[in-house]
């Protein structure tokens, strides 16, 4: 409970591949656990759809997914989750320093930090977890101990990000929100916040404040 007439801690919303993580973790990912000789025969069934998406006329949001199935359907998880720990760990080790900073900061102000990003949970969940933040992503469906190749959620981006942070989050609750993000498939989850930096476009990060210690004064 807030003391009366105390306003909320802030919120932040951070993407992960191309924000936090400066790279692709999700094709990282499939050269992290798969062998080569897997990657390429899979590979060879969905290349025309590979093909489009590298020509830009196939979109992101549905080839991840496409991607994932042809990759992991059938794959144990027994194999699939200690990789998935390792190459969690290999990408702590490399996050962005200033993003990560920034993360860090509003953490120490007591805001409420959420990872929103389109990549799967397999590994995102270790990673989220390890940084003691919440966290919004596509989810994998398993079942006896194996990857189905199926999304649970549809693809966390464009408006999926802002749909999926409406639903778990009464944005009314906070005073301030902050986003970060990369890209078009972060638009909408931007267009919620009072404060939002995009990579590659501002130059400054947003400054942030105490707002318990402002509220007090």
């Amino acid at each position: 409970m807030h003391a009366q007439n105390q306003k909320p801690q802030a919120l932040a919303l951070f993407d992960f591949d191309g924000t936090l993580y400066s790279h692709d973790s999700f094709t990282g990912f499939i050269f992290h656990v798969l062998k080569k000789r897997h990657i390429i025969w899979r590979g060879l069934r969905i290349l025309p759809w590979i093909t489009a998406y590298y020509l830009k006329i196939y979109p992101a949001h549905r080839m991840r997914p496409k991607l994932y199935l042809a990759m992991f359907k059938d794959a144990d998880v027994e194999i699939i989750y200690p990789l998935a720990l390792q190459y969690a760990n290999k990408i702590l080790g490399n996050l962005d320093p200033t993003l990560f900073e920034q993360l860090k900061m509003h953490q120490k102000l007591g805001h409420k930090v959420i990872l929103v990003s389109a990549t799967i949970d397999l590994y995102l969940e270790m990673i989220a977890n390890t940084l003691s933040i919440e966290l919004l992503c596509s989810k994998v469906e398993i079942k006896n101990r194996k990857l189905t190749g199926k999304y649970l959620t549809p693809d966390c981006s464009c408006l999926q990000k802002k749909l999926r942070i409406l639903e778990a989050i009464n944005l009314v609750d906070y005073e301030t929100i902050y986003a970060y993000g990369n890209s078009e498939e972060d638009k909408e989850m931007l267009s919620l916040a009072q404060h939002s930096y995009i990579v590659g476009f501002n130059k400054k990060l947003p400054v942030l404040e105490n707002l318990n210690t402002r509220s007090l004064s």
